[in-house]
């Protein structure tokens, strides 16, 4: 087995990295839901969770029990996001007590708003900590 790494063409072209193209906007974004029940809009102001912060929200949710299995928040996945995304919103400061009195067709739309906690590879590595 080789350990021998390839350069990468950027570097062996001399090339320096940008790493400016990877960082996190502090800009707010104006995002406009739909409720497709009611026909109601929102306006919000939102900004991004840095990659370091969602994994951050994903490891307190992550529970160890006794024998090795993890269980997973996902409601407290999807409130500490919105708590952390929405800047702005026209009931106020987003926290759990609002989050907790909403129905599902405000939140099923918030909901939309928040990164998915585990893609196909992440999933796939949740499954393997269980059986670990």
């Amino acid at each position: 087995m080789s350990t021998k790494q390839k350069k990468s063409t950027a570097a062996s072209e001399g090339v320096e990295f940008d790493v400016s193209k990877y960082l996190i906007s502090s800009d707010v974004e104006i995002k406009i839901l739909s409720i497709p029940e009611t026909g109601d809009e929102i306006e919000l102001q939102v900004k991004p969770i840095p990659w370091s912060k969602r994994n951050k929200i994903i490891s307190e949710c992550l529970k160890w029990q006794d024998g090795g299995q993890v269980d997973f928040d996902g409601d407290g996945y999807v409130k500490a996001c919105l708590a952390q995304m929405i800047v702005k919103a026209p009931w106020g400061v987003t926290d759990e007590r609002f989050l907790s009195s909403i129905d599902s067709r405000l939140g099923a739309a918030l909901e939309s708003l928040v990164p998915k906690a585990f893609g196909e590879d992440q999933a796939q590595s949740v499954d393997a900590l269980k059986k670990g």
